[in-house]
């Protein structure tokens, strides 16, 4: 028999979760709300809130990239990249839709996803403008194509940095074990944009011939600064390749990296602050304490050891099981709290059962890192787009968002379904 506090924080989350779809308030105001009730209602404490649900590394790594990419962008160089871009795709909408999917995927298999879309967006939006075409099914695909990449290894995407770190299992093993079929899953998401906005993506000529005109080297307006933002980006990028060995978190890779840009390139702290994607950091912190109501209610809890028990002990069936419900699940929870449920549930079946575990990780992985492509607020990498989209006036809904990546997120599924089935079982 389950408790008040059990059904109020289910409810709390629903009503929360349905204002943001109808997006007639702003996201952040609903989800610090939704949070402050978790608060007010005694579901949680303001201290187990804060020790215990808000994700401070997530937070950290978020700030820190946004002050490097607000003192980066002032070089000019996201607009030399899309000028490159335009470039190489002769400025055709779709084969520049693929070439940044692309990139976008690659870069976030190497850096995180989130650092990804806030050096990608921007490039993405200075193209789109001068091109005068759509920037929303840009931006859909590098959702997609940022969340896809980031599965790809040990340090793309949060969850499995934590799953890495709690089952033993290093860079090299995700390599081998998850990139070969996030690369078919790349191509066929790709492959369905293309189709779904063959016919929405159209520039005129002159305007492809005027972008086609300029050299990217002119963009450039400070050779000085993107000497020194490049160089502490790099350094940024190699500590979080080394974070394992260092022993630091990411969070404080990023903010070091922030904090040694703003000291030599001599900016004014206010006026790169006023860059930061505020609502959006004050929306993730409401998202954690909401979670942290469901969490601590054992909401969560009780859904993971539902799944495992369901089938009975048997490792393919379970296998199969924890990688489609972790996929709804990361849709609409955001991931890191249902993975960081889902691992001690995991280790605690395989001390009971002794059986092989590595094919129940992978799925684990699949499931949470690609199901956050479900909806607009699945993982860190959609909201950052968002509020990005919302801060330029770009028409991104909840809904619209859906309908379009729910579908791709769902042939995904299946194609790491047939995969895990084919490879381990």
């Amino acid at each position: 028999m389950h408790d008040l506090a059990y059904w109020v924080s289910i409810i709390v989350f629903l009503f929360t979760y349905a204002l943001i779809i109808q997006e007639k308030i702003p996201r952040m105001v609903v989800a610090m709300g939704g949070g402050i009730v978790m608060l007010l209602l005694g579901i949680l404490t303001q201290e187990t809130a804060l020790k215990d649900n808000i994700d401070f590394n997530t937070i950290g790594l978020l700030v820190g990239m946004m002050i490097l990419v607000a003192v980066t962008r002032r070089t000019g160089v996201f607009e030399a990249v899309a000028i490159w871009s335009a470039g190489i795709t002769r400025g055709e909408p779709l084969r520049l839709l693929a070439l940044l999917s692309f990139i976008t995927a690659t870069a976030s298999a190497f850096l995180d996803n989130v650092t990804t879309v806030l050096l990608i967006v921007p490039v993405t939006l200075t193209l789109t403008d001068k091109l005068q075409v759509n920037p929303t099914p840009f931006l859909i695909a590098e959702i997609i194509a940022s969340n896809i990449g980031g599965t790809a290894t040990l340090i793309g995407d949060p969850p499995n940095i934590m799953i890495g770190s709690a089952a033993n299992l290093d860079f090299n093993s995700f390599l081998l074990n998850l990139t070969p079929v996030i690369f078919l899953i790349l191509l066929a998401t790709i492959a369905l944009l293309l189709l779904i906005y063959r016919k929405d993506l159209h520039v005129k000529d002159q305007n492809r011939q005027a972008i086609l005109q300029l050299n990217f080297k002119d963009e450039i307006k400070d050779q000085e600064l993107l000497k020194k933002s490049l160089a502490v980006l790099g350094i940024t990028i190699i500590g979080f390749v080394l974070h394992g060995a260092l022993h630091l978190e990411s969070a404080t890779i990023a903010i070091a990296g922030a904090i040694l840009l703003m000291l030599i390139s001599h900016q004014k702290p206010e006026d790169v602050l006023n860059d930061v994607e505020w609502p959006t950091i004050f929306f993730f912190i409401g998202l954690f304490v909401l979670v942290g109501g469901l969490k601590s209610t054992g909401v969560i809890s009780e859904l993971a050891h539902w799944s495992l028990s369901v089938t009975h002990g048997d490792l393919q069936q379970t296998s199969l099981l924890v990688l489609w419900v972790s996929a709804i699940s990361s849709a609409f929870i955001d991931n890191i709290p249902f993975v960081a449920t889902m691992i001690p549930m995991i280790q605690e079946m395989g001390q009971l059962s002794g059986m092989n575990l590595e094919p129940m990780w992978w799925s684990l992985s699949l499931g949470a890192c690609l199901g956050g492509n479900g909806t607009l607020i699945g993982a860190s990498a959609n909201v950052i787009v968002a509020g990005i989209a919302d801060k330029n006036r770009i028409p991104l809904t909840f809904n619209y968002y859906l309908k379009i990546a729910f579908p791709l997120m769902i042939v995904s599924i299946i194609i790491s379904h047939i995969y895990l089935y084919w490879r381990y079982f």
